[in-house]
């Protein structure tokens, strides 16, 4: 059989496909991988290898992907009889399991993955490192005294470490994106409501929470959202529909398009390393290279410091409302000891904000994101035209483990913020955006460049990704602890 682990997930496929390899192994070859690395690495914290093994001997679904071994984030896709635990010790030790399957867990399964277990993620996915009270720290394969970004710090440090070759995230603030710029991979966030978060969810965080996959490949991104994209009926509202399936998108001409490259300060209160400002002006060569017409752009209400006030509004309120919903399901109070600092602080707030406040914070994002929506409108309509917004996916390098909680409650929200200035701002508006692992430190650390399109045009966003991934492959990167 041919060495499956540093193939992606079509190639994994093609194999079953052919005959070449059985499901069974695929999963086992997998199941191999993490126990022999994942201990350096605490990116899976709960496996279900027994159920998994029986599932890929069994009569698995004909799909696309039938067989192919994945991962999924301990923070929402729920699977009926089995845990997420939300990255919390009190669910955790409560054996809490969950009654119905979610939409996009149904949808994977008919695609035909096989899931293997559940990974690591910050409590409530509320920061943007894996390192919470109730497991390890997840720590980055490139270098392991390093965080992996966060929410979906686990699931990113597996792909990258050739534990799996895909593997589900989830994308509130910059989660799918964030971890994917740590560790070297390709993260797209889709547009608003493109992934159904039904039956339980309509929607979260004011609509900013969506779900998609971390990868190694923009065709595996691709084919993946091409599988679980879709409303289910009752969904409050849907994603425009694409001109086509996006694996079609894959080796499309790119075209002529107009790119802006971010050209605003953020703030002084935000980081700027030099080697984040050279992976965007590298992006810019590239596009350039490709036939884009490349020059400076930034949306004008990119960096209205009210922003980050009223997003937190939304994100207050629901932490205190998911809260609420989980002390009916156990039955009792869940006590501020068993919460992070940060979730207290959100639940807290949570629970002051009057119905006026809340709303208020909404009507106000709802105003900013016409504002920011200019950037793409086409000139008739009164806007700058332009196709694409080429920014860093966030504002430094993976910092040291530890580092946002080092100096107190206080500054870790100060610290978490600093970080990232270009991205839940994407969340807001519903808009998709994807993270490319276009620029390397001298150390060896990566540094994601994020691509951002227009709503509903994930598939400009496929057709540049892989234009790139061509122009500046990234495939033979491997970092220093891998399968």
């Amino acid at each position: 059989m041919t060495d499956p682990t540093w193939l992606d997930a079509t190639a994994q496929a093609e194999l079953v496909q052919t005959g070449e390899c059985s499901p069974a192994e695929l999963v086992e070859a997998a199941i191999e991988r993490i126990e022999r690395v994942n201990p350096q690495l605490d990116a899976v914290i709960r496996d279900r290898f027994d159920a998994a093994r029986a599932e890929a001997a069994g009569d698995l679904p004909d799909g696309p992907f039938r067989g192919v071994p994945l991962l999924l984030k301990d923070l929402g896709c729920h699977v009926a009889g089995e845990a997420t635990n939300y990255g919390t010790s009190f669910l955790r030790d409560a054996g809490h399991r969950w009654s119905v399957d979610s939409h996009l867990a149904q949808r994977l399964r008919a695609a035909g993955f096989v899931v293997l277990g559940r990974t690591n993620v910050p409590e409530f996915g509320t920061t943007i490192t894996t390192e919470p009270a109730a497991h390890p720290p997840a720590r980055n394969p490139y270098d392991t005294t390093r965080s992996t970004g966060g929410s979906s710090g686990g699931s990113a440090a597996a792909v990258a470490a050739g534990l799996v070759p895909l593997a589900h995230a989830n994308d509130g603030g910059g989660s799918i994106r964030i971890p994917a710029a740590e560790c070297g991979l390709v993260g797209l966030k889709p547009t608003r409501a493109r992934v159904s978060q039904g039956p339980e969810v309509g929607e979260s965080w004011a609509g900013a929470t969506i779900d998609g996959v971390v990868t190694r490949t923009v065709r595996d991104t691709a084919a993946v959202l091409d599988v679980i994209s879709g409303p289910m009926p009752g969904d409050p509202y849907v994603a425009p529909p694409l001109p086509r399936p996006l694996a079609q998108e894959v080796g499309a001409p790119v075209g002529r398009l107009r790119v802006g490259l971010l050209d605003a300060e953020p703030g002084e209160q935000y980081l700027d390393d030099p080697s984040c400002r050279a992976a965007v002006e590298r992006a810019g060569r590239l596009l350039a290279d490709l036939g884009c017409d490349v020059g400076p752009g930034t949306p004008g209400a990119m960096f209205d410091p009210r922003f980050p006030r009223f997003f937190t509004t939304t994100i207050a309120a629901d932490v205190a409302l998911t809260l609420s919903a989980l002390e009916r399901s156990l039955g009792r109070s869940v006590e501020d000891g068993e919460l992070e600092p940060r979730n207290v602080f959100y639940r807290a707030v949570g629970r002051r904000l009057s119905a006026e406040e809340y709303l208020g914070a909404r009507q106000w994002l709802g105003s900013w994101t016409r504002r920011m929506a200019e950037f793409w409108a086409p000139g008739e309509q009164g806007g700058q035209g332009f196709d694409l917004l080429v920014t860093p996916t966030i504002a430094a390098p993976p910092p040291q483990l530890g580092w946002m909680t080092a100096a107190g409650p206080k500054e870790e929200g100060r610290r978490i913020n600093s970080l990232m200035p270009y991205t839940a701002q994407f969340n807001v508006t519903g808009q998709p955006a994807i993270s490319l692992p276009l620029h390397w430190t001298d150390e060896g650390l990566p540094v994601g460049v994020q691509l951002v399109a227009a709503y509903g045009r994930e598939d400009v966003l496929v057709r540049v990704a892989a234009a790139l991934e061509e122009a500046a492959p990234w495939a033979g990167r491997r970092p220093a602890v891998s399968a």
